[in-house]
Parts: structure tokens; C-alpha cells; sequence
């Protein structure tokens, strides 16, 4: 079938289907009444914005019109909106931090200090007004801080009308204007997007490079722009007959002008991406659950042939991420060559295509993941970068084990291995650190992505693999569109398995404590193991007798009050202030292991085997 059928076909189902589709994805957003903790409330957002762009100067105008429904118990008397295109302008935060940190992130570099001014990226509001009445309001950076004509009391809403004027700067850190493979619009933090306020306040951290925490809600947008240019990213096109795609014929039938205006809708999502070229080629391939799923590429004979066979890859992922984590909730997603890396949005992705097929795979399954951690649970990547980034690498990795047929029995060991050379570095700090405020770029990307993974794949050794896979199930069921935060994987995990794992959250969340058991001695038929390290933990053991026979040992961590599912032999607790454990068996001992697993992030396992 032609692409342009295909295309038409897709969109005019996607159409029908938006508005029945809205509906069911907004009964998972209601208020208290229907989520675990009262305490979890969320504010409500509906964009209607409409843009006009110039791809010659890449310049746009815009309107918006923001519903905003403040469901907290709190008065609120002023908002805050993010501006991140200002970041890409020389002397913002993003340009002096990249330009001051010791190991900058290579695509920025000192590259912003050098734009000139038509090639830096700003958004400028002109107008703002509150139910009619025009509004004072202040750019700080990327903030815009505005005060209120009247306060917005608790359940009510107010709408704020804007206009407001951008300009696309060269692609340098997600964002931007002809990447490096040649896309020509990358549109990711666009327009001014209203900041979250949730039971800790206003979040409203200025964009220096790390990422994102928004809003959700409904929002229809208008994109007009030449007529040669092909869309893709967030939400459901509404007109596919009049941007000129033949249903009947397959041709391409464009109407007079030299412009188009492409309408989306895309319902609860916290965010709105978009991606558009002249060149781009557009295949669309049938996922799980009836959801189609769209690809995006340049038309290059180079890429071609990884970019077909990505897409039944594309289609494995989300079913393995339906079955381990929770239902995708909508119709479609798409994968967008563009940006330049790999960075995930609302119903989509933007990726850099030109790599090996593996990598291809690799990049689309993290960023694909993203979708349940980033956008459907959405954690405060700011200030728990280490659950967005660590549990997407987690889940990723097992995903590409299976459908790439690694077979590892570890699919997780470059994460315990990039982990030891940061302890070994000296250079690691607390995952409680903001994601802003790592003195190197190497320990926030180790910490966020490495050591957030470790923290499920050693919790299921602590809890045990059936009831880690609960815990992940239920966690997406019960905190899905809320915000969740430490405590709750945390309190989930109890819940699921009986275990108390408060140690566990606090020694590897809040400090650089590590893990280090080792054998002392072994005399006879008895083992004298020895804590090294500050962190806690449980202890599986191998006993390998002088008999030829073994055995397997399991040693509760006291403050546990409780156990993993095992197999094992179940031997008295350890309490954490003893130094040592003697661990008495029946015959003369020949050798011991302490976590064949692996799962468990010992920095020293040279000590974890011995020899009598």
C-alpha cells in the first residue's frame, strides 16, 4: 500500500477514535476520591493553541488559551510557566553551567555562547490575560512568573488567553533546527508550558539541561506551516482530508497556498512534541491492543532497511511492557527520527536513526519505556531523576534480553559494573540530589540511569522475582497519572512481599553507603561472615561441602521483619550493628559464595568466595 493511504487511512481512524478515547484515559485522572492517598491530588490543564510557522526563518507566532483547574486544597494567587527555548540563548543558566561544569555534556559544549541572533532560541509572551482582565508578569530565564487579577480558590478553574512569539534555535540539546542527520524541526519544549504545583508547592527549577515535570490535560493544537512539510509526534490528527492526503487514490493532493494547518488533539498527556521535514518517510505498523503504531524517518536508502525492521521490534516492546508493567492507554504511538539522541515525549519518541540495527532497537526500547515511567506514572524527574531514568533502564534491559535473544542471566550487569567504577571514582553523591546539581555530568548519569536500575533488579533479590514483578504491576495500577514518589515503590513493595524496606530506601536513595559482605573464616562445618560496608543487606550463601553435595543458605536481614520467598535453608536473622555472623552447618565445608546472583551491588566480591 502507498504510504499516503496508509497515512490517510490512520489518521481518519485516529480521528474517530480521539474523542471515545479521552474519555476512557480521563477516568484515570480524577481527583482523590479514586486514588490511593488523599494526599494525591492533581491539577488540570486544557491547551487550545494554534501556531504559524516560517521554516525560512524559523520564526512562529502563537496563541493559546489554558484552562487551568486547581485541585488542591490551596489559594493560588500567582502561576509560573516554563519558557525553555530561552535556554538556547548565550549567558542563559544552560550555556554558563555547560561552559563552567569539568565534563560538559558534548553536544552543547560551549556551543550557545557562540549563536548568533538568529540562530538562538527564545519564546516571548506579549499578552496575557485571566478571564478578560490583562496580567502583570515577569521572564526570569525560563520562567515566567505571573501575578494574578484574582486568586484561584480550590476547585476552581480560570482561563488564562496568550500570545506569543518563538524562535527555533539550532539544534543543540533536544530541541532544535536542522540536526545533524538533516531533520529540519525537532519541537520539543515549544510554547510556554504552565509548571506543576502538587502538595510540595511550585516546581519550577530553571532549564539548565536536565528534565522535565508538567501538567496534565487535554490539548488540541494547530500547526500551520508549508505545505511540502510532513508532521508527526503527540496526539490525533483531526484533518487528514484537508492537508491533501488521498484516501481513494494514494496521491498526495494538496490544496492551494503555500501552507497547510495540521490540527492534533491528544487527551491527558502532559506534554505536546512534534517533528516535521519535507523529506520524511511515513510507515505506520499494527501494535498490541489495536494500537497503531507510526514511524517517521528521513527518505535514506541507508537507514531504510533498519527502519522497516525496527518497527515489528517496536510492536514486541509494548507488548512485553503491557505484560510487566501496565496497558499503553491510547490508540498510537510513533517513533520520529529527529532531536539528537534518543528523548522521550507524549505518545512519542525522537530518536537519531542512523545507527547499527541494535542500537536502533536499544534507543527506541529506553525511550518507549519512558512512556509508562515518565508519562503515565511521571515522577518528578527533577528531584527523582533515578525512577524515571533507573527504572526505564531496568525495564528496557530485560526487554531487549528477551527480544533480541541475549539470554543473559544478568541483563542488568553493565549497570553494576558503570555503578562500582563510580563508587571506586569517589565522585558519587546521593540520589537525593537534584538532577541539576550534580557536580559531574558522568555521576548524574551514572546515578540517574545505572544505580535507579540497580535499585529494582537487588530489590528483587531482597524481595524476591515474583513479588518485584507485583510490586511493578501494582505500582503502575496505583500511581499511574499521580506523581508517585520515593515512598511509594517503597511502600509498594511492602505492601506486595510483608517486607520492611525503609533501610533499603534510605541507605541506597539518601546516601553513598555501600554494600560489602565478605567471608572472614571458615572453620570446620561453620562459616564467619563479616559486614564491611555500611549498607544492610539480606544474605544468600553457597556452601559447597567437602562431600561433593551443596547447600543453599538464606540469612534474613532483622530489619526486614521478614522474608523472601526461597527455597533456601532459612537460618537466623542478621542484626545489622553485629559485625559478624557465624553461619553453623552439618558437614566440613569445602568452599562458600556469598550472592551467586550477582544481584546484590557488593563493591568487592573478591571477598564474597573462599576456600577452606
Amino acid at each position: 500500500m502507498k504510504l499516503v493511504t496508509k497515512l490517510s487511512m490512520l489518521f481518519v481512524l485516529a480521528a474517530f477514535a480521539c474523542k471515545p478515547q479521552q474519555e476512557t484515559i480521563a477516568k484515570n485522572n480524577n481527583v482523590a476520591s479514586h486514588q490511593t492517598s488523599s494526599t494525591y491530588w492533581q491539577q488540570k490543564v486544557n491547551y487550545d493553541m494554534s501556531i504559524d510557522m516560517n521554516v525560512n526563518n524559523y520564526q512562529y507566532t502563537g496563541t493559546q488559551k489554558l484552562v487551568y483547574t486547581n485541585n488542591s486544597p490551596d489559594v493560588l494567587d500567582k502561576v509560573y510557566y516554563h519558557l525553555y527555548f530561552n535556554a538556547f540563548q548565550p549567558g542563559s543558566e544552560m550555556d554558563v553551567r555547560s561552559r563552567t561544569i569539568a565534563d560538559p555534556d558534548r553536544r552543547v559544549g560551549d556551543r550557545i555562547s557562540k549563536l548568533s541572533d538568529s540562530e538562538i532560541g527564545y519564546l516571548r509572551v506579549n499578552s496575557l490575560t485571566q478571564d478578560g482582565k490583562q496580567l502583570s508578569y515577569t521572564t526570569e530565564g525560563t520562567i515566567l512568573e505571573v501575578t494574578l487579577a484574582k486568586p484561584i480558590m480550590p476547585g476552581a478553574s480560570t482561563t488564562f488567553d496568550m500570545n506569543f512569539n518563538g524562535q527555533v534555535p539550532v539544534q543543540i540539546r533536544r530541541s532544535g533546527r536542522n540536526n545533524s542527520e538533516g531533520v529540519a524541526l525537532s519541537m520539543t519544549q515549544w510554547y510556554p508550558k504552565m509548571a506543576e504545583y502538587d502538595f510540595e508547592g511550585w516546581h519550577t527549577p530553571p532549564y539548565i539541561g536536565r528534565e522535565f515535570h508538567g501538567v496534565w490535560g487535554d490539548f488540541d493544537v494547530k500547526i500551520t506551516i508549508d505545505k511540502n512539510y510532513i508532521l508527526g509526534g503527540t496526539g490525533y490528527l483531526q484533518n487528514p482530508n484537508e492537508i491533501g492526503y488521498g484516501y481513494e487514490t494514494g496521491t498526495v493532493k494538496r490544496p492551494a497556498g503555500e501552507k497547510l494547518t495540521w490540527h492534533f488533539k491528544a487527551p491527558n498527556v502532559h506534554d505536546f512534541t512534534w517533528a516535521a521535514d519535507p523529506d520524511y518517510v511515513h510507515d505506520t505498523y499494527k501494535g498490541p491492543n489495536d494500537v497503531t503504531l507510526h514511524f517517521l524517518y528521513k527518505n535514506d536508502p541507508e537507514i531504510k532497511d533498519n527502519w522497516k525492521k525496527l518497527q515489528e521490534k517496536t510492536a514486541e516492546m509494548m507488548v512485553y511492557f503491557n505484560k510487566y508493567i501496565g496497558a499503553y492507554p491510547y490508540k498510537q504511538y510513533s517513533v520520529i527520527q529527529g532531536g539528537d539522541g534518543g528523548m522521550e515525549y507524549a505518545m512519542c519518541t525522537l530518536i537519531t536513526g542512523k545507527r547499527s540495527f541494535g542500537s536502533l532497537v536499544g534507543v527506541t526500547a529506553h525511550e518507549l519505556a519512558h512512556t509508562w515511567f515518565q508519562f503515565l506514572l511521571a515522577t518528578n524527574e527533577s528531584k527523582h531523576e533515578w525512577m524515571d531514568e533507573g527504572f526505564t533502564s531496568y525495564i528496557s534491559n530485560r526487554c531487549m534480553n528477551q527480544i533480541m535473544g541475549m539470554n543473559r542471566e544478568n541483563p542488568h550487569k553493565g549497570s553494576y559494573i558503570s555503578y562500582y567504577r563510580l563508587v571506586e571514582s569517589g565522585k558519587e553523591q546521593p540520589l537525593t540530589t537534584h538532577a541539576d546539581r550534580y557536580e559531574y555530568n558522568r555521576a548524574y548519569g551514572v546515578s540517574a540511569y545505572s544505580k535507579g536500575a540497580i535499585f529494582l533488579a537487588q530489590l528483587e533479590y531482597v524481595i524476591g522475582k515474583d513479588n518485584l514483578e507485583k510490586t511493578l504491576r501494582k505500582y503502575f495500577d496505583d500511581f499511574k497519572f499521580k506523581h508517585p514518589t520515593p515512598n511509594d515503590i517503597k511502600r509498594t513493595a511492602e505492601k506486595v512481599s510483608g517486607i520492611h524496606l525503609d533501610w533499603y530506601l534510605t541507605d541506597w536513595g539518601q546516601t553513598t553507603n555501600t554494600i560489602d559482605y565478605g567471608v572472614k573464616e571458615i572453620n570446620g562445618s561453620n562459616v564467619v561472615l563479616e559486614r564491611i560496608g555500611l549498607m544492610p543487606m539480606p544474605i544468600d550463601i553457597t556452601v559447597n561441602y567437602a562431600d561433593g553435595s551443596s547447600e543453599e543458605f538464606y540469612i534474613p536481614l532483622r530489619m526486614m521483619r521478614g522474608e523472601k520467598p526461597t527455597t533456601a535453608t532459612i537460618k537466623p536473622d542478621w542484626a545489622w550493628a553485629y559485625p559478624t555472623y557465624t553461619l553453623q552447618t552439618s558437614k566440613t565445608i569445602k568452599s562458600v559464595e556469598i550472592d551467586p546472583s550477582e544481584l546484590m551491588a557488593d563493591v568487592n566480591r573478591e571477598n564474597n568466595v573462599a576456600q577452606q
